[in-house]
């Protein structure tokens, strides 16, 4: 069966430890032209960790996401923190009953989860018809040189002495796609592990084809960078960036 994102809310903020969310929060906040009293729409917001950086810095955030398990997570961090985050569980190629907002954000590979181009095209069309005239949308997507060949790699071990993983990786069915296996060991308060398993099939597109789709929606092309610096990609970069206008 596939799973993804199951019990792995439960380790999913540590193993994210390293991603630079005050960056992305930064980069929204430069696209957005600050971001007090704007209207936000993070999907694929996971355990809610943007969306309260978001919050905290005077937006107006809601958040979506396919997995229950992240929702909950999310609303209870929202509510440890006396924000007003609205969170609602629902798939980004089903984005419905969202309207006239400032800023949407598809961050950290959240897109890569939608592998068919009709959908993916679905998506950034629901996010477009989503957004108020000016309103703009910033994501980022594994670049072909990663999942063509980085992930190829594999297999990938963690251990931080409470959470162990085996990721095996291979080549998905479609151009560009990763079929990724992870296997998970939590060591509990006792000193016994508890085992799970997830997963997760992923897919990407040539910048040219994400260009494509966005224009044919009607998306203007503001910038496109790179591994989060105001690089352009070049042949191995790793994350690609695309920050578009309606």
């Amino acid at each position: 069966m596939n799973r993804a994102y199951s019990e792995f809310a439960s380790v999913y903020d540590e193993l994210m430890a390293d991603i630079p969310y005050d960056i992305y929060t930064e980069l929204i906040q430069l696209a957005a032209g600050g971001l007090d009293g704007k209207k936000i729409l993070d999907i694929g917001c996971g355990t809610g960790l943007l969306s309260v950086k978001l919050a905290k810095m005077g937006a107006n955030v809601t958040g979506i996401d396919i997995s229950p398990e992240m929702i909950t997570v999310a609303k209870q961090r929202a509510y440890a923190h006396s924000l007003p985050i609205i969170f609602v569980e629902q798939p980004m190629q089903h984005l419905e009953g969202f309207e006239e907002y400032d800023v949407a954000v598809i961050p950290i590979d959240s897109l890569n989860y939608v592998v068919e181009r009709d959908e993916v095209i679905s998506t950034l069309t629901k996010v477009y018809n989503a957004l108020k005239a000016g309103g703009v949308l910033l994501f980022d997507v594994h670049s072909t040189f990663k999942t063509d060949e980085i992930f190829m790699e594999g297999p990938f071990t963690f251990d931080n002495g409470r959470i162990s993983y085996i990721w095996e990786a291979e080549e998905g069915d479609k151009p560009h796609s990763v079929y990724s296996e992870l296997a998970f060991f939590v060591r509990n308060a006792d000193g016994l592990y508890k085992r799970f398993d997830e997963v997760h099939l992923q897919r990407t597109f040539s910048v040219q084809d994400y260009v494509e789709m966005l224009e044919n929606i009607g998306f203007s092309i503001e910038r496109i960078f790179s591994d989060w610096e105001d690089e352009p990609p070049h042949e191995e970069s790793e994350r690609i960036f695309y920050q578009v206008c309606k």
